[in-house]
């Protein structure tokens, strides 16, 4: 069966930090949409994210994982919101700052049977290292004023994703163009075919 745009893992956002509050969103009635269902999701997000080098074993996401991954989603999603309407709560970027703290994945570059360099892990994926890595690019991103004023709420009427437009002008309005910007495309055209009718 294939999967459904609306749960499709996102990466557009212009931040892995915000790749990671993209993982849940998107409104289907009442429901957030659940991006992150499971550990294989958990794996394929690491994977399409670049925190993990291809070829890198990963058999230790389980439950546990998700639901710190889950946790931190939450946490970040709430402290990017607040500072976009005003502030965060001082609790919520101490708990930020604690996860940054922790040491992020250790890389290595070694050479490839072809003899190019590539990127590797020196031990295996801890979930706290990964965290801390995607916990340090929001310590970066809330503290980087030029960012900052890029960061910009979906205006699609279903989406509450919020992504950094580098657009020419900074004139972007969704998401992405070709999901939020359809959508609403799509609807003014039928409204207008309505009032034609009308």
């Amino acid at each position: 069966m294939a999967v459904s745009a609306s749960y499709e893992l996102r990466f557009d956002a212009g931040r892995v930090c915000l790749d990671l509050v993209a993982t849940v969103g998107g409104r289907l009635g009442d429901e957030p949409v659940e991006r992150l269902d499971g550990p294989g999701r958990l794996g394929q997000w690491l994977f399409g994210a670049g925190l993990l080098p291809p070829g890198v074993r990963l058999d230790a996401v389980d439950a546990g994982w998700l639901a710190r991954f889950h946790a931190l989603r939450d946490l970040l999603g709430r402290v990017v919101r607040a500072e976009l309407d005003g502030r965060a709560t001082d609790a919520d970027l101490a708990r930020v700052n604690a996860l940054a703290s922790a040491a992020p994945p250790v890389v290595r570059a070694v050479r490839a049977a072809d003899g190019t360099l590539v990127r590797t892990l020196a031990a295996r994926p801890d979930c706290g290292a990964l965290l801390a890595q995607i916990a340090r690019d929001a310590v970066d991103l809330l503290t980087d004023q030029r960012a900052r004023g890029q960061l910009r709420r979906c205006e699609g009427e279903a989406c509450a994703l919020i992504y950094l437009d580098t657009s020419r002008g900074r004139r972007r309005r969704w998401c992405s163009s070709e999901v939020c910007g359809n959508r609403e495309r799509v609807a003014r055209h039928r409204r207008r075919a309505v009032a034609a009718r009308g």
